[in-house]
């Protein structure tokens, strides 16, 4: 009767860790957890910090091994509770933890925030509902710190960091290898510009960071404002990793990634140590999110990047000075083929490259330019008579170099080339008028297209 009662016994986890290699049970709230992946055997592995009133911080993680990736916990967000039957305390390197054996343990996840139902949303194979678990949920919440999280807006390169984001997609770019789609409705600081100009014909400025672009039908969902940062599992971590049960649509707080620039672009990196907490819908800072970015996209002149209010540069004039700004999203998404528009953005590219290359020898502008904002890259035509309002006309090479430097943000120089060499760039904000169109009747969207048109550099004396 005596072993019969153990059974039913729960320990809190103070008194737990005074337990080692004896098996308890425990109930405990949510942390964080780690993302799942395939052990070095045949199991899949996953962890999850638990706290409870006796011992909040730093809390204990939780060793799970199952025997594929669909009977690990899969927990709904941060601040639920859950219980754990026939689990091992253990010590490693002085540490403490609680070992999971899929042989003999159990455990039953429940909504932390339910304390009338105390019904499980997901339960381990072994797991015995019994009639005293009804009465077992603790009476305690989870703090939730308000500081130490970071948005979009405010990322370093190379540091760990906190970030909280909503997953909007995950893409399979090949077997194994992942790239997660995260925004908040802010921008991502703009990146100086580190290629060479010259490079342009055989090594373009990716517009994108995925090989494989993702479809109009994807970019569709995403929301035409604020950066959709693109997140990889860093190279050297090489474990098969679960990444397509990240639960999409969620606001999911992410713990100690790294972010970069690649191709000037921002990446975020999910390592080894990262962890996650999914947030509930009506979390205060989601709820603060979400009214930042209702706000943000209400105003008629909030639609230009964060870091070029309150206005872009003044070396750029429209004909169309009333016609609000759109993003760059909502260009390649916008539901027509052709359209019209202005933007705000920054001209990171050109080709060519050479100002006195910028005509054909019978005299017609023809230049690409690479045009990006907060949300995404595009490739724009300067062509014909479109050429000649942006340039003023046919100025002398002198005076296009000028006008490119400033455009592009090239550091002038004194030599004849009118730039120093490999000199980083760090492009102004300007506004332009965009229209697209196509270029065959039977695949309008395949063949769709922009150029520069209504738009003209202001030729200003240093």
């Amino acid at each position: 009767m005596a072993s019969r009662d153990c059974d039913y016994r729960f320990l809190q986890l103070l008194d737990a860790m005074a337990s080692i290699n004896q098996t308890v049970n425990l109930i405990g709230v949510i942390v964080d957890t780690s993302i799942p992946k395939k052990s070095k055997g045949t199991d899949c592995f996953c962890t999850v910090k638990i706290v409870d009133e006796s011992y909040s911080s730093p809390g204990i993680l939780v060793n799970f091994f199952a025997e594929n990736m669909e009977k690990l916990p899969h927990v709904e967000s941060a601040g639920d509770i859950i219980q754990l039957s026939h689990v091992v305390m253990k010590t490693y390197e002085k540490e403490i933890y609680i070992l999971f054996n899929k042989k003999f343990s159990s455990f039953a996840l429940f909504d932390g925030k339910c304390s009338t139902n105390f019904v499980p949303y997901q339960v381990s194979p072994k797991f015995r509902p019994r009639e005293e678990d009804k009465n077992g949920q603790p009476d305690y919440q989870l703090e939730r710190a308000t500081n130490e999280w970071l948005s979009l807006k405010e990322i370093r390169v190379g540091e760990r960091i906190n970030l909280m984001c909503k997953v909007l997609h995950t893409y399979e770019v090949t077997e194994n290898e992942w790239v997660i789609f995260l925004w908040d409705g802010t921008d991502t600081p703009p990146v100086t510009v580190q290629t060479k100009l010259e490079d342009e014909m055989v090594n373009p400025i990716p517009l994108d960071l995925q090989q494989f672009p993702l479809s109009r039908d994807i970019l569709c969902t995403f929301p035409a404002v604020g950066t959709v940062l693109r997140m990889i599992v860093d190279q050297g971590n090489t474990e098969k990793l679960g990444l397509h049960l990240l639960k999409t649509g969620r606001w999911v707080k992410f713990l100690n990634i790294i972010c970069h620039h690649h191709a000037g672009l921002w990446r975020g990196l999910l390592m080894p140590f990262t962890r996650l907490r999914y947030l509930p819908n009506d979390d205060p800072l989601v709820l603060q999110s979400q009214r930042d970015y209702d706000k943000r996209v209400s105003s008629k002149w909030a639609w230009m990047p964060l870091s070029s209010i309150p206005w872009p540069s003044y070396i750029t004039e429209t004909d169309y000075k009333e016609v609000p700004f759109v993003t760059l999203m909502n260009v390649l998404t916008y539901p027509e083929v052709t359209s019209k528009f202005r933007c705000v953005v920054r001209v990171i590219a050109a080709y060519p490259w050479r100002a006195e290359d910028f005509r054909s020898p019978l005299g017609t502008y023809m230049i690409r330019l690479t045009l990006e904002d907060p949300t995404a890259r595009i490739h724009a035509f300067v062509y014909a008579e479109d050429g000649e309002e942006l340039f003023g006309g046919y100025p002398s090479v002198d005076v296009m170099i000028r006008k490119r430097n400033k455009l592009l943000g090239i550091a002038n120089s004194d030599d004849s080339r009118g730039r120093i060499e490999d000199a980083p760039r760090n492009p102004p904000w300007v506004q332009c008028c965009i229209k697209s169109y196509y270029l065959d009747k039977s695949d309008v969207w395949g063949t769709r297209n922009y150029r520069i048109f209504a738009t003209k550099l202001v030729d200003q004396t240093s």
